[in-house]
């Protein structure tokens, strides 16, 4: 049962935004702050990537730890609720992005996963985008 009437719920879910996140926009200011330029949220790309690297022909996708099931990650736990909704979705979303990023792999582009839990401790993980995108011009 939920614990909320489904006006709650929908006003909840409503607010769950897909793009310009907190993470996504961390993220973001780092790269630029770095000097690296892009696009954002790449409309002709599967997936649509967070930002585009379009002349090195690399993307970063920053995904949701429960969203996109970050593996070991205990924001990735299941809602006690409505399990016969919420497992399927989370599994398609899993099944998505693995083919998104099979996609873009095939059309040539490299891609770069930063999950949310990451983003607290960027600094952390600086050498490892950095080592992806290579030296900022």
């Amino acid at each position: 049962m939920d614990t909320l009437s489904p006006q709650q719920r929908s006003e909840r879910m409503a607010r769950v935004r897909s793009r310009n996140t907190k993470p996504e926009m961390a993220v973001r200011r780092l790269l630029h702050s770095l000097g690296y330029r892009y696009r954002v949220h790449g409309a002709k790309l599967p997936g649509r990537p967070d930002m585009v690297f379009t002349k090195r022909r690399k993307v970063i996708f920053v995904h949701g730890c429960f969203w996109h099931r970050h593996p070991g990650c205990k924001n990735t736990r299941l809602p006690k609720t409505k399990l016969d909704f919420w497992v399927p979705k989370l599994a398609e979303n899993e099944r998505r992005d693995a083919e998104n990023l099979s996609r873009l792999s095939a059309d040539g582009w490299d891609a770069l996963v930063i999950w949310e839990c990451e983003v607290k401790n960027l600094s952390k993980h600086l050498e490892r985008i950095t080592s992806f995108l290579g030296p900022a011009r």
